[in-house]
């Protein structure tokens, strides 16, 4: 097996309605936004689960043990670059819509969906939006936190 460069392979979409997160129809898919296009080359975060630990040690145990907990995300947001005149991602990612993230990696990112492809659902709702303090030599940013409004369907595959 050969590894699989990740650059321009990590497409992200902004999707309004799926009904079946862990298998979204092309249909669904091609109604959404890709929202990859103006991110940053950091623009993902947070998209990565935590397992918490339950401990199991015994009473009479010389050794610590745990089993999995809960899973969790924390500080999950994107970041963009703002653009002129209409900025989709600003208007259209505002405080308290919902909708999904849908991430998709390893096949170029404009390359369109097809059926059988891996995908990541996450049911999102969208925080306040947060302007990243001016700096030298950069591009006008901001960031959009995202919040799980259920289990995301990390292996989910296109209808």
């Amino acid at each position: 097996m050969a590894d699989i460069p990740g650059d321009g392979k990590t497409r992200a979409d902004w999707v309004p309605a799926i009904a079946n997160k862990n298998a979204p129809t092309t249909s669904e898919l091609n109604a959404g936004i890709r929202v990859s296009q103006w991110a940053t080359a950091d623009g993902l975060a947070g998209f990565r689960p935590e397992t918490a630990d339950v401990p199991v040690t015994g009473l009479e145990d010389t050794f610590d043990t745990n089993t999995n907990g809960r899973r969790s995300f924390s500080g999950t947001m994107m970041r963009f670059k703002k653009q002129t005149g209409s900025d989709v991602v600003y208007t259209t990612m505002t405080p308290d819509t919902e909708g999904f993230i849908v991430i998709r990696r390893s096949v170029a990112a404009a390359t369109a969906y097809a059926s059988g492809q891996d995908v990541q659902v996450y049911p999102v709702i969208c925080g306040e939006t947060a302007w990243l303090d001016p700096e030298a030599n950069t591009v006008e940013r901001f960031e959009v936190p995202l919040k799980m409004r259920e289990q995301p369907a990390l292996r989910a595959v296109v209808a």
